[in-house]
């Protein structure tokens, strides 16, 4: 046998077996899979899990949220935050959606010129009492399903519609909004107001000059809802009214009947009733004048 010859064949077959493996190492070129990039999201919405950062005046939009219980929260009109993130289907906004809630620079010293300044003041102060109303004719109101946030109960015969906005150096107080005894009082909680008892029908007047921002019964829970914006910090609420007399963009004086007392969303006749600073509940009994 010859043993040199047979071993130069298998050192050759070994060497060749090398070279091509080093061939296919050589030529193979590693492509990396496309990575997708997930760090870009809408400008107008929030990604979850990994929240938008928001500026100061943005509200990311909640399961339940309607534009009329954000503009409440946020002391603001719903119309104006409709304007302003150029919504024209209100009851279309949807979860995670980012907001502008605030009003600019420019558009707050424009609302501050015809504002109001509401302050507190002591309770001994003397008043005209809620009792001394407008006589107006109540209104039969038509019906506004709370799918249709954007859908006003429109009153035939508005109260003195033709009412100016008051100057801003005017200072006003708050007032009560009807008789009756407080059966519910504020812990900002489970209540955001006080609820007030009476018969239906009763009277219900504006508690400070301002302009209605919203009338109807869009907001689940407070049934027939009137809404007073009266200065860029006070905004005022009378729930489960009854019927309802203002429309919105309406001025409305103090004393003025805004709405007869019902039980529309609630377990009794009475008024609900919420002063809201920058859109927060606050306690009415301390501001107002004649508890």
């Amino acid at each position: 046998m010859n043993f040199p010859g047979l071993l130069m064949r298998l050192l050759s077959g070994s060497l060749m077996i090398v070279l091509l493996m080093s061939g296919c190492t050589i030529g193979y070129q590693h492509t990396p899979a496309p990575v997708e990039d997930r760090t870009k999201s809408s400008p107008t919405m929030a990604t979850p899990g990994r929240p938008q950062e928001l500026s100061p005046g943005q509200y990311v939009v909640r399961p339940g949220d309607t534009l009329i219980r954000i503009g409440l929260e946020q002391g603001q009109n719903w119309r104006d935050i409709a304007r302003w993130n150029n919504i024209d289907k209100p009851d279309r906004i949807e979860v995670g959606q980012v907001l502008r809630v605030q009003p600019t620079a420019a558009e707050s010293n424009a609302a501050d010129s015809n504002g109001v300044v509401v302050t507190p003041v002591s309770r001994t102060s003397v008043i005209e009492p809620a009792g001394n109303l407008n006589k107006a004719d109540p209104v039969q109101q038509g019906s506004n399903p709370a799918s249709k946030p954007d859908t006003v109960q429109q009153a035939e015969k508005p109260v003195n519609n033709a009412v100016t906005q008051p100057s801003a150096s005017i200072e006003l107080t708050f007032t009560m909004p009807t008789k009756g005894k407080v059966i519910g009082t504020f812990d900002g909680l489970k209540n955001k107001g006080i609820d007030i008892a009476g018969k239906l029908g009763d009277p219900v007047v504006a508690a400070a000059d301002g302009r209605v921002v919203y009338s109807g019964a869009g907001l689940r829970g407070y049934g027939n809802l009137v809404i007073i914006k009266h200065n860029n910090t006070y905004l005022t609420a009378y729930a489960h009214n009854d019927k309802l007399l203002v429309k919105e963009d309406q001025f409305i004086k103090q004393g003025q009947k805004i709405a007869e007392m019902g039980s529309t969303e609630a377990d009794q006749v009475k008024l609900h009733f919420e002063i809201r600073k920058m859109g927060k509940p606050v306690d009415p009994m301390p501001l107002i004048t004649n508890p």
